[in-house]
């Protein structure tokens, strides 16, 4: 976070989920010389320690009451439990949204601690379960950020002069490029200064643990096929899903089983069903999948090598899709090239 004195800290958390780490963090906060505006809790009986005046006069305000009420906290530290539909989480995000036409500038930023985001290998979010809680705790402790940060760097570099390939054994093989498009690189940089050079929503919104690179390539530039993993699409179990894409948008799809359950998904989900969202790539080894007992991917696919193939509305990224409708898509055996360098291979970084 690299706080700076007098920078003003709010945390937002969910009583229950993660009280053991609150008091530590304000203390850290306090002794930073930041000044430390309490903790407003979201469901719950919060400790009375949490509350001070700043988080008793945000009570009972209305949504766009609170974005004015908190647009003097420079850093909000969104603890295990809160989420983006909760008032205060949501009030943070508006306020991030509009931080890069602020004059002067600021260094508005958020840090997400999630314990969720596990997944299974067909795409189904897992119910947290306290050993993916006590992996996320290890890899927050054993990261090497600077080399987290040095690999995301150098990743970037490559994709802005040349094309990218994703191909997979199931059939997935798709190419696009990035052009001066955004990329945000997950490396738990929090700083104020991290936050003033951020271009989009997700710049300012960091998330821990670390790991992933995220762009919305130019849509235009995106063609090729993506063979899905078995998994479920509109209620359905479906298999041997694979979508054809030009220039960004679906042009045709084929499946074994389940194509009433993609028929009704693309309905709902109107012209960004139908569009190409995000290139995510993971680099924190520590996420990688575990390679002994159940497979299972941890968290949103930040692991080194894991990929993500997204549809739908791209505009916090910098792209060009709106609409609301987001499916992530996970491939944990994706071959990466860019130009005529191999960067994964069959799931593992090189």
């Amino acid at each position: 976070m690299q706080l700076g004195t007098g920078e003003r800290v709010l945390m937002v958390a969910e009583p229950g989920q993660a009280d053991g780490v609150v008091a530590p963090l304000r203390a850290a906060i306090r002794a930073a010389g930041a000044t430390d505006l309490g903790v407003i809790a979201v469901r719950g009986t919060a400790p009375a320690t949490w509350s001070t005046d700043f988080t008793r006069g945000a009570a009972g305000k209305s949504a766009d009451q609170l974005v004015s009420y908190l647009a003097s906290v420079d850093l909000g530290i969104m603890l295990p439990g809160a989420a983006p539909t909760d008032a205060a989480y949501d009030a943070l995000q508006r306020i991030l949204r509009d931080a890069p036409n602020a004059k002067p500038a600021r260094g508005v930023r958020t840090v997400h601690f999630h314990w969720a985001g596990a997944y299974a290998p067909t795409g189904e979010l897992l119910t947290t379960a306290p050993a993916f809680a006590a992996l996320y705790q290890r890899v927050l402790e054993q990261t090497d950020y600077a080399a987290l940060a040095k690999a995301q760097r150098d990743f970037e570099s490559a994709m802005r002069a040349a094309p990218v390939r994703v191909t997979t054994p199931g059939g997935t093989d798709l190419t696009f490029r990035i052009g001066d498009r955004v990329v945000t690189r997950q490396d738990g940089n929090a700083s104020a200064a991290h936050a003033r050079g951020g271009k989009v929503l997700i710049d300012r919104e960091v998330e821990l643990p670390a790991g992933a690179i995220r762009v919305a390539p130019i849509e235009e530039s995106v063609n090729g096929t993506i063979a899905f993993p078995d998994g479920t699409w509109g209620g359905v179990a479906v298999k041997g899903l694979v979508m054809t894409f030009a220039k960004g948008k679906l042009t045709t799809f084929t499946a074994r089983t389940g194509k009433e359950g993609i028929d009704k998904e693309l309905a709902t989900a109107g012209p960004a069903g139908r569009s190409f969202r995000e290139f995510a790539l993971g680099f924190n080894p520590l996420l990688a999948i575990p390679d002994k007992g159940e497979r299972w991917i941890p968290y949103y696919g930040y692991g080194a090598g894991v990929v993500r193939l997204s549809l739908g509305d791209n505009s916090e990224l910098g792209g060009k899709v709106t609409g609301g409708y987001v499916r992530w898509n996970f491939f944990t055996d994706a071959t990466v090239r860019v130009g005529g360098r191999v960067w994964v291979e069959g799931g593992t970084m090189r």
